[in-house]
């Protein structure tokens, strides 16, 4: 079934482009607007059905725009034209963002922590404190996934770590692979790290989020601003995760035989701690301290201090790894849609597009007249439900952020709204993708181990949405309200 949908994908998408593009333009729409929208559903289609990789759509995305907007009307001076030159320099506008910056710099750091294994020790010291109970070894998985977000940006890299320290862990303790404790702890994996892409602003898709907010609506938000405002959440959903599972999935034992001699006996194979590990957990320290007190004790910003971080990892005598070894580990096909996400996005809001749409949704929804909540309520679930046809929150946020502020600029000449609190809490939605496996790549990874079935993901999955949702419509309602992000 997925591998017909990518097959259709990618003529499906250039049958709808053309299609879209042979509608009459409306009135209060122009005519790069109305090729941008007849874009943004063609890149939504085939990212929705993976019809091509990520970095191919990038350049498929790109080459429209070139050609489709540089055929259009200059939007200062509609009596020329674009032309390709100017049409191309919009397409690639996003690899000049500070947020791809730092979306590359935390690959590097990804790439440092799996070249040291500092990653893996760290899983492991956690886990050595928690004993063998089942429910310990449940919490202790989801607390490392929470330690992990503050030093691996990429949420990627965190279950890549994790994923083979559950699995020996399973397969020493003697628990058949199909067992309910395998497949909590997996489930666990993944869903504790989408959790927390919530909370800390590193990750990628927040990072698409921000960069329209610092393009868009001129404001920049600090690494400390974004922990306060929605750590509160992802804890929240972290105690809620530990619950369900175990409610949906009790585990057959309550305590495994040997758990903690194991984890001991995996701790101690790897050794005392190496230099490499000591540099990189001293720069990873220094790091985290210069992100949680940007405009407190400095004024510097979280990209600048993250890029210097990653390029003392590659300095001769200071660093930890070379350039050969990055290559190596880095999706770099991750940066490239990253940079065209944010592109897209742009062009989108700079033709008046997501101006024109959002004027179009918040009259049909009568938004004008509503309350933020509502506002929130209604969003919020439209990219909860558009999530489930989505297999990265980086593609969605690129698709819908700019939209999102759109609708809610059109909101604020009616209603009192802060509109970059508002766009804040609406990419905390997308990152939730708990429902299916193919929701996130994270996902994907804990299911390629064969633990749990599709099934089993979507039974818990469906009330952590649910969970995660009201949650997101009660602190809208108290603590974001507080803390001025809502009005």
């Amino acid at each position: 079934m997925k591998k017909n949908l990518s097959r259709m994908g990618l003529p499906v998408g250039f049958l709808v482009l053309i299609l879209l593009l042979l509608v009459p333009t409306p009135p209060d729409l122009s005519t790069a607007g109305h090729r941008m929208l007849a874009i943004l559903v063609f890149s939504v289609i085939i990212w929705m059905t993976e019809a091509v990789a990520y970095p191919v759509s990038s350049g498929i995305i790109m080459s429209l725009m070139a050609f489709l907007l540089g055929t259009a009307p200059n939007m200062v001076n509609p009596s020329k034209m674009l032309g390709t030159s100017g049409a191309l320099k919009m397409a690639l506008g996003g690899f000049s963002s500070t947020a791809l910056a730092l979306v590359g710099a935390a690959l590097l750091i990804a790439a440092a922590m799996m070249k040291t294994g500092l990653d893996k020790r760290i899983a492991l010291v956690v886990l050595s404190k928690i004993g063998a109970k089942t429910h310990h070894v449940l919490a202790g998985v989801i607390c490392v996934g929470f330690v992990l977000s503050f030093f691996v940006p990429s949420t990627t890299a965190r279950v890549s770590c994790m994923v083979p320290i559950v699995m020996g862990i399973i397969a020493v303790f003697g628990v058949p692979r199909k067992s309910k404790f395998a497949a909590i702890m997996l489930i666990a994996v993944a869903q504790a790290d989408s959790i927390w892409n919530v909370g800390i602003k590193t990750a990628a898709q927040n990072m698409v989020a921000l960069g329209f907010i610092e393009k868009q609506l001129g404001t920049t938000i600090s690494w400390l601003d974004w922990f306060i405002a929605a750590a509160p959440f992802a804890v929240i959903m972290s105690v809620l995760l530990y619950f369900v599972l175990l409610k949906l999935m009790p585990p057959e034992m309550e305590e495994i035989p040997g758990g903690r001699e194991k984890i001991a006996q995996e701790l101690s194979a790897l050794g005392p701690m190496k230099t490499d590990e000591k540099k990189l957990l001293f720069i990873s320290v220094v790091l985290l301290f210069f992100w949680a007190t940007e405009k407190i004790v400095h004024p510097f910003d979280t990209s600048s201090t993250t890029i210097v971080a990653v390029t003392l990892m590659m300095m001769p005598g200071i660093g930890i790894m070379t350039w050969k070894e990055v290559q190596e580990r880095i999706n770099w096909g991750t940066l490239l849609l990253f940079g065209v996400g944010i592109s897209l996005g742009s062009a989108i809001l700079s033709t008046k597009a997501g101006e024109w749409i959002a004027h179009v949704i918040v009259q049909n929804f009568g938004l004008y007249d509503a309350t933020a909540t509502f506002i929130i309520a209604i969003l919020a679930l439209f990219l909860i439900l558009i999530h489930l046809g989505f297999a990265s929150a980086t593609a969605l946020s690129s698709a819908m952020i700019p939209i999102c502020i759109s609708v809610l600029q059109g909101a604020s000449e009616n209603i009192t709204l802060n509109v970059v609190g508002m766009v804040m809490i609406l990419q905390y939605t997308i990152c939730f993708g708990f429902i299916l496996p193919v929701n996130a790549p994270q996902n994907m990874i804990a299911y390629s181990t064969d633990t749990f079935e599709v099934k089993d993901f979507i039974k818990t999955g469906i009330p952590l949405t649910v969970l995660a949702y009201l949650t997101i419509l009660l602190l809208t309602n108290t603590y974001w309200k507080w803390l001025g992000l809502v009005l």
